[in-house]
């Protein structure tokens, strides 16, 4: 990965580092070829490009990454030199140079994004024009999808499974890992889970849930909700804390066992190997091992007592009202609100500045 550039304070020009030329990297896409260009300090230096009195010297915020006059500056003087990048280029080429990454060490394409169109609105800077973009899937795409297998349908009705947990020989999690096992899963909430099925956001994983010879049901794990009092008051972090560290807690947004699966314990039994389990995986997928596990349950259906019996604490019940955006409005039931810890010290690094994911 390209090292960051650093800032001339006098002009606000990018400057190379002692003795070389800076050479800037551009994406093209998925298809991981790069696009190098030798760039000289002097074409940044023309009489249009912004220098540090001609700037705002307001603090922008984008979540929580800090975007400095200094930042905004090397942006617009960046978008300016390179007019003919496309948006997806220019977004994960100023990721790199600003060294702007997610905890698994990819680039923040969706915060960058959002930042350049509110300095684009605001009338900060101007992006390359929008390239239009083929209707059709290209050949190599439509004879995939001509060859690929159809997932296995799921069995309906779903066999009765009754009896003591010993008696299913052994019950494990497998990591959904193939398009195959995500795609059998998403079925299979869209149709026996009483919320269905919804894309997931941020970082995921769905897992089957299998004994040896039964499917028994299946768990999703995606982001986690952007903002809970009860769960704020309970870590003790403070909203810049929250807004950085937030990846590192998951939300168990899913937990399904069919509905003819009635195993006394099997529900905590599961549980239990998930927080034991999920943080080797998610290490191995996403590049980081996350804190802590929280949940939501509806009080007018269940109580909960699986996540109890599992080690889950109950941390309160949330208000309701859902999260406010400009224009939109929607209540819910109150919920009630597990966490699970995975690490002794989650506290303490959650409240920290210090966690890295490791690329």
């Amino acid at each position: 990965m390209p090292t960051a550039l650093t800032h001339d304070l006098q002009s606000l020009t990018p400057v190379r580092p002692a003795g070389k030329a800076k050479k800037v990297f551009a994406k093209a896409g998925r298809s991981r070829r790069r696009r190098r260009e030798t760039i000289e300090p002097e074409s940044f230096c023309r009489p249009d490009a912004p220098c540090m009195h001609d700037q705002d010297r307001t603090t922008w915020w984008q979540g929580d990454r800090e975007i400095t006059p200094e930042d905004l500056a090397y942006i617009r003087a960046f978008t300016a030199r390179f007019p003919g990048l496309a948006r997806s280029e220019l977004t994960a080429t100023l990721c790199e140079h600003l060294d702007w990454l997610t905890p698994a060490g990819r680039p923040k394409i969706d915060a960058c994004t959002k930042l350049l169109t509110r300095l684009e609105a605001a009338g900060q800077l101007r992006r390359p024009a929008l390239r239009q973009e083929k209707s059709h899937p290209g050949p190599r795409v439509r004879a995939a999808l001509a060859t690929s297998p159809l997932p296995d349908p799921l069995p309906d009705p779903l066999p009765t499974l009754a009896g003591p947990l010993c008696a299913l020989g052994g019950v494990r999690l497998r990591l959904a890992r193939e398009a195959r096992d995500e795609q059998r899963c998403n079925d299979a909430l869209a149709r026996h889970h009483p919320l269905g099925y919804k894309q997931p956001f941020g970082y995921w994983a769905r897992y089957l849930i299998e004994s040896a010879e039964h499917w028994l049901g299946c768990v999703l794990l995606s982001g986690a909700a952007k903002a809970l009092s009860a769960r704020e008051r309970w870590i003790g972090w403070s909203d810049r804390q929250r807004l950085a560290n937030l990846p590192w807690v998951l939300n168990n947004s899913r937990f399904l066992l069919f509905p003819g699966v009635m195993v006394p314990n099997l529900a905590s039994h599961v549980l239990g190997q998930l927080a034991r389990q999920v943080g080797d995986d998610w290490q191995a997928r996403w590049g980081y091992r996350p804190l802590l596990l929280e949940t939501f349950v509806d009080p007018r259906q269940y109580r909960g007592s699986c996540y109890r019996g599992a080690g889950w604490e109950l941390l309160g019940r949330t208000s309701g009202a859902g999260l406010v955006r400009p224009g939109k409005h929607y209540h819910t039931h109150p919920k009630l609100l597990f966490a699970k810890p995975l690490q002794a010290d989650f506290r303490a690094r959650l409240c920290s500045s210090s966690l890295r994911g490791q690329p």
